[in-house]
């Protein structure tokens, strides 16, 4: 057995993990209070993989899910304490070769504020506030003979 590449990230309420086995089957993902363990089988070669990881904090085993697609699993391992931050996925500090962090889907959550929330409603809002295209000038009756057209010569050149 050998363990599976995995990458993962921290949000406000919880912590993703993404197993990166293609074609996977036999699918089995145990979510215990302070402890994940993940195993499958690899349509691709056959090949059994398994992963444990005492994790970093308590998890909401009930909460918890993952979703198997033809390319990975991704599982979703809810925060017992919400809002707290996880500087790593591990309770120790030692590194896993199969573990790394996934900087494409990392938000520094703990940054936001809730003022920095509520100016993005007021954004989402006023963007939608804008109006659609009834509230467009009508350009198509546009005349090509008008006094602003880029094309009329102005009376001192020639």
């Amino acid at each position: 057995m050998h363990p599976a590449a995995a990458k993962w990230y921290d949000r406000r309420d919880c912590v993703f993990i993404e197993f990166l086995v293609e074609d996977s089957k036999d699918v089995n993902v145990n979510f215990e209070k302070s402890k994940f363990g993940f195993s499958c089988l690899s349509g691709m070669d056959n090949m059994k993989y398994s992963n444990e990881i005492d994790l970093f904090e308590s998890i909401d085993q009930d909460g918890s899910k993952h979703r198997r697609t033809d390319r990975s699993i991704l599982c979703f391992l809810r925060k017992a304490e919400s809002g707290k931050s996880w500087p790593r996925l591990t309770k120790d500090k030692a590194k896993l070769n199969w573990l790394s962090v996934d900087f494409n889907n990392w938000k520094d959550w703990e940054d936001d504020s809730d003022e920095d929330l509520s100016n993005y409603d007021r954004f989402s809002d006023m963007m939608g506030n804008m109006g659609g295209e009834d509230d467009l000038p009508d350009l198509d009756g546009a005349d090509d003979e008008s006094a602003d057209s880029d094309d009329e010569k102005m009376p001192d050149q020639e």
